[in-house]
């Protein structure tokens, strides 16, 4: 955990022995963790330069206050980051000039291979500084929505995610566990019958499109930098975002039969998830099986749903889902 503020492993293995054991010597250090006196001494020392611990005249070692000692790392490390992002946009911009009136090759990265695909989707987002725009289709050539470690970091920093789904990825199993999850921590999601390509955009100046298989076999895609091509693709998105239907989920997945009984007072958080599941054109039995329900079950639901509503037929109860907020996350 401590390696982001510097440390080594073994530091951090001697910071926590000393947590729980004041004024301990370093024999005791030794025996305590099986490492050499050498490996100890030199660990000490680090611990004892970041002002981590002190030393008593009789050499035994206590760790100093943790919120005193490590919160003076972690502002040392904000403070550095700090300056390393205004270095970043001095960079960006001396980038910027540069690559004015610059050759289609130099605004046009061509990328091959699934792992080179992957650390470009990667890198694009991790670039983002104030919102990522995608468009979502299966079969997912990078990497699954579940693996994108990036997506939670760029969250963290405040970049707003935006992501138009293809209907048909929403039929790939656990997708909709994965789309629950991503609402939940702030994704914008919304479902179009169909999209023209895979595509991620960060801010106006990075973009990745996907290509079709090479001849060798291999996937490729295209790395476009800030461009009259890039500008059409980020009004590609916006046009078909406005268009899209909005995708509210809630519940944090596995819902079972046993789940399914309600109250007279208004849908419970399954039936809004099949509501939502059904109104972005999903069938009967797709939802049913994302959900882990019966076919049986879902109609069941549903049923029960129109009789709430009093309405006689599935597009009256989208109307009403829609107009009395029964679609809205819970």
């Amino acid at each position: 955990m401590l390696d982001v503020l510097g440390l080594e492993p073994e530091d951090e293995r001697v910071y926590r022995a000393l947590l729980g054991r004041p004024n301990s010597t370093a024999d005791l250090l030794c025996d305590l963790l099986v490492l050499s006196q050498a490996r100890v001494d030199k660990t000490l020392s680090r611990l004892l330069e970041w002002g981590l611990a002190t030393r008593s005249a009789d050499a035994r070692f206590t760790v100093a206050p943790p919120a005193m000692a490590l919160g003076a790392l972690i502002s040392q490390r904000r403070d550095e980051l700090r300056m390393a992002e205004q270095v970043l946009v001095t960079f960006a911009e001396e980038h910027r000039a540069a690559m004015t009136g610059s050759s289609i090759t130099d605004l046009i990265e061509v990328v091959t291979g699934v792992d080179a695909i992957r650390h470009r989707f990667l890198q694009v987002q991790q670039a983002a500084r104030t919102q990522v725009r995608s468009f979502i289709t299966a079969p997912f050539v990078a990497l699954p929505p579940d693996e994108n470690t990036a997506e939670p970091m760029a969250l963290n920093r405040g970049v707003l995610f935006r992501a138009v789904l293809d209907r048909a990825v929403l039929a790939e199993p656990g997708i909709v566990q994965d789309a629950i999850d991503s609402v939940r921590n702030g994704v914008q999601l919304r479902v179009a019958d169909h999209l023209p390509m895979k595509l991620v955009l960060a801010d106006a100046e990075l973009g990745l499109v996907p290509l079709a298989v090479t001849p060798a076999g291999e996937p490729g895609a295209v790395l476009l930098r800030r461009s009259g091509l890039l500008d059409a693709l980020d009004a590609l998105f916006e046009t078909v975002w406005r268009t899209a239907h909005p995708l509210e989920l809630s519940g944090s997945g596995g819902a079972s039969e046993a789940t399914v009984e309600v109250g007279p007072q208004g849908p419970t958080e399954l039936d809004r998830r099949i509501l939502a599941l059904l109104l972005a054109g999903l069938t009967d039995l797709t939802a049913a099986t994302q959900l882990g329900l019966s076919p049986r079950t879902l109609h069941r639901r549903l049923r029960h749903l129109m009789d709430l509503a009093g309405v006689r037929t599935r597009m009256q109860l989208g109307a009403h889902a829609v107009r009395n907020g029964w679609t809205d996350p819970l």
